[in-house]
């Protein structure tokens, strides 16, 4: 049976290279706000940027791809996500503090 890519869902992303100082946050949350997804972006103390987003799950695959590429300014060596069910608990895009 095909997957149906127009239901929702929930994927969490760990960015890891040169992916702070970059402006690869912002990145993220202005490609996050374009595609209509809800969730968060944070830095981690780590070096690695965080990212929640749910929403349609054909417009996180294209997040998902765009995370891969990064920014213009960065080097992303590694991407490791999940996929979960929607929480539903989220109403925007927001950026959160580093932890």
């Amino acid at each position: 049976m095909p997957e149906d890519h127009s239901t929702n869902a929930h994927l969490h992303i760990l960015v890891s290279g040169r992916v702070q100082g970059v402006g690869f946050r912002m990145f993220s949350y202005d490609a996050a706000r374009r595609l209509n997804l809800v969730g968060w972006v944070r830095n981690r103390f780590n070096g690695d940027v965080e990212i929640v987003a749910e929403g349609p799950r054909e417009n996180l695959e294209i997040l998902l791809g765009m995370m891969r590429q990064g920014s213009p300014a960065s080097l992303v060596t590694g991407v490791k996500f999940t996929w979960q069910e929607p929480s539903g608990s989220y109403s925007r895009f927001e950026l959160r503090m580093t932890v």
